[in-house]
């Protein structure tokens, strides 16, 4: 937990001064190159101290912070919109996405993984192998492009537009963010797959493995409660990993299925240049990568008596 916090430190500051360092002026992006010409440098200075970026870089990145700690994370530049707003309305759609890529990356990953290392090189372990390079080779957002035109031109199927929360539709919520998440799942179930029968294929062939079997336990109980659960530490290790993939990746797949999430309103920011709403969303996702971190190491103790915290 301790670790946590410089980690997050360091991950605003990268993010503020980055923001600041990339070429463009935010007046130009709001009032257009002749609308920003035409403005007076009196009224500029006034726009750039309501906007607050007239401060010194110090006192901006002072004052952001103390913002985030009292839970104001300002308005964006071009429409005067709460970005906390911005969050809770469209974060409910981008964090339904990622809970349905972590279900299918586990459903789909981990019987494929389990597969291979107990029927190692037979038909059924090369072919899970070979779909499972294929999914690691091909680009989520690729992916997303090509099921989107799939279901218009064979079926004249469009998912709705705009936001739908599930307690409103459920059913009309889950047209928009099942298949994002989807492709996003299979994507992920490609890395946990081919680590989960690395690592059975390892832990299938220690000393205890071969005392159970002397035993006489079957093959099922021996690989599911004796070696599966020493074999999940690596592969919820990369889980967590995989989770800055699913945040970054949700942007472009957002883009393709035109879901308004947060992935979309991080690429409008970037495109009207708007450093309040970049700054924050990044810095979301870093927190939530941070702790879904954390909590994995916790995790660590109870799925292995043997790893103590003191």
């Amino acid at each position: 937990m301790l670790y946590a916090v410089p980690t997050l430190l360091g991950i605003t500051l990268i993010i503020f001064f980055v923001l600041r360092i990339l070429p463009g002026d935010p007046l130009v992006l709001l009032y257009g190159e002749g609308g920003s010409a035409s403005i007076s440098e009196a009224d500029k200075q006034v726009i750039k101290a309501k906007l607050g970026l007239d401060k010194p870089l110090y006192r901006q990145y002072g004052e952001w912070l103390k913002d985030v700690l009292t839970g104001d994370f300002g308005k964006t530049f071009a429409r005067g919109d709460s970005v906390a707003e911005i969050i809770r309305h469209r974060g409910i759609m981008t964090g339904e996405i990622a809970i349905i890529a972590v279900i299918v990356s586990w459903l789909v990953g981990l019987p494929v993984g389990i597969l291979g290392a107990v029927r190692q090189n037979s038909v059924a372990d090369y072919v899970a192998r070979f779909f499972t390079i294929i999914f690691l080779a091909v680009p989520s957002f690729w992916v997303a492009v090509l099921v989107v035109i799939a279901l218009l031109t064979v079926f004249s199927y469009r998912s709705p537009l705009g936001i739908i929360y599930p307690w409103d539709d459920f059913v009309g919520n889950m047209r928009i963010v099942l298949a994002p998440g989807i492709v996003l799942g299979l994507a992920t179930a490609a890395y946990i797959a081919r680590l989960a029968r690395s690592s059975l294929l390892e832990v299938i062939r220690d000393d205890y493995i071969r005392t159970a079997r002397a035993k006489g336990l079957n093959e099922g109980t021996v690989v599911l409660r004796h070696a599966l659960r020493n074999a999940l530490l690596p592969v919820l290790t990369l889980s967590g990993v995989l989770f800055s993939l699913l945040l970054s990746g949700s942007v472009a797949v957002e883009q393709g299925f035109s879901v308004p999430g947060l992935g979309s309103a991080l690429i409008q920011a970037f495109q009207e240049r708007d450093f309040v709403v970049v700054q924050n969303l990044v810095l979301l996702y870093g927190f939530l990568y941070v702790v879904i971190n954390l909590l994995i190491d916790l995790a660590y103790g109870w799925l292995d008596p043997r790893i103590q915290y003191t």
